[in-house]
């Protein structure tokens, strides 16, 4: 399959390279070329021959945002458990419902997360949840991007469970389904448990992914039993040898920063589910100034409630500001970057970090002809931050394929079929109360 996207303005998110008119060529799911319009050639002039066709319109083109942390099956808790403390929320509400899902359930509540990705501009997602064979087949059926990761504790799963998944998942390059070692947090894995994992790292030379330092709570409780906070303890099992993901990281003390940049560890902030449960503002900027990479994730929709990487972004620069008392504390080019480039380095996609030739198309289309969007004199990409939202995203590609576009999703399922599936199954697992 040979797709041309002609007409567009194109933001490739490689570095130093400004806004510029131009196309984009792909085959096979692979961009295979990227030209830059001169200013005279019309954009007709290239030679025919293409399976498809389209005109951006003067549209802006740029790679997908990245959710570098989810639990996309948690669609059927939305707006059910809301304005509660952390430790009530989870263990009251969250593991009982959690605990009456079947296979089939979590198959049709991930479809539902997958169609509010596509409309938010989200081309893959690093998703922690359980029996995650089903959010698998349903990312692939619908032809989602999905990187998997371990979740593992003390309530479920074993370090041979992770280690089956990661070579099941990461056998075929070429699928749009990938795995990371990880497990849910100290809190609630026992130390044998992470030493396994931190073995199975080693074997692999793997990073390691986990919820950390996410409340105060967590990080007292974990001095309380092992005399260090959660990313030194975790770091003594041995568990960052091969670098790591920590998700939330917002409460962290001077040793952990270092720590987390000795180790080449990346952080994925999740600002509206930390504000929501007022767990705390991540100190990304000190993240920044000390060279740490920083993604961007929604958390899952029971704690956010929405999949939007929009609100997520303003939020991550907004949030900074106030925090550090500086309205010049991390500028939308950064919130960019760490929406798109850095969430895919997290995420294990490396191919899926910019557009350039050799790069998968996992490609977005931002209507810029929607009055938040004018002028475009100033900065296109200071207005996708700073005043962007889902209703610019207007075409959503992945692998080469355009699975939403213009309010219509082309996953193989209709839109009613999703729905009437999450409803039924919210029905059942909610209405006994």
């Amino acid at each position: 399959m040979r797709t041309r996207i002609y007409n567009a303005r194109i933001l490739t998110m490689e570095e130093n390279r400004a806004v510029f008119t131009g196309e984009i060529h792909i085959e096979d799911g692979w961009i295979t070329g990227v030209r830059e319009y001169d200013g005279k050639e019309k954009p007709e002039s290239v030679p025919v021959g293409w399976d498809e066709e389209i005109d951006a319109g003067g549209n802006l083109i740029m790679p997908g945002f990245k959710n570098a942390h989810t639990h996309s099956p948690m669609t059927f808790l939305r707006s059910y458990a809301d304005d509660m403390k952390l430790q009530e929320w989870l263990y009251d509400k969250v593991f009982p419902a959690e605990a009456k899902l079947t296979e089939d359930d979590i198959y049709w509540l991930t479809k539902l997360a997958v169609m509010e990705y596509l409309t938010s501009g989200i081309t893959s997602a690093f998703d922690m949840y359980m029996k995650k064979h089903e959010t698998a087949r349903a990312a692939q059926e619908t032809g989602f991007r999905m990187a998997l990761c371990g979740d593992i504790n003390d309530f479920g799963g074993t370090v041979q469970d992770v280690e089956n998944d990661y070579l099941k998942y990461n056998q075929d390059k070429n699928s749009l389904v990938s795995y990371r070692i990880g497990f849910h947090a100290e809190y609630t894995t026992a130390r044998p448990i992470m030493e396994g994992l931190a073995r199975l790292a080693d074997q692999y030379e793997a990073p390691v992914c986990v919820h950390c330092s996410e409340t105060r709570k967590e990080v007292e409780e974990c001095r309380e039993r092992t005399g260090m906070t959660p990313v030194a303890y975790m770091d003594s099992l041995g568990l960052f040898r091969h670098g790591g993901v920590l998700f939330h990281g917002v409460h962290m003390d001077d040793g952990d920063f270092e720590i987390i940049k000795k180790r080449g560890i990346c952080v994925v902030t999740n600002p509206a589910s930390n504000l929501k449960l007022a767990s705390g503002i991540a100190p990304v900027k000190r993240y920044l100034d000390m060279g740490i990479p920083v993604a961007i994730g929604t958390d899952g929709p029971a704690s956010n409630n929405c999949l939007d990487m929009f609100r997520e972004m303003f939020l991550t620069t907004g949030l900074q500001k106030v925090f550090c008392d500086d309205p010049e504390a991390v500028p939308a080019m950064d919130v960019l970057k760490m929406a798109v480039t850095n969430g895919a380095h997290a995420m294990g996609l490396p191919d899926c970090d910019s557009i350039a030739p050799g790069k998968r198309a996992d490609l977005i289309m931002l209507d810029l002809s929607q009055p938040n969007m004018q002028p475009l004199r100033n900065s296109i990409e200071k207005n996708i931050v700073y005043s962007g939202s889902k209703q610019n995203v207007k075409m959503t590609m992945i692998d080469g394929k355009v699975l939403y576009q213009d309010g219509t999703f082309y996953i193989g399922e209709s839109k009613e079929t999703v729905y009437g599936n999450a409803g039924r199954i919210s029905d059942r697992i909610l209405g006994a109360e």
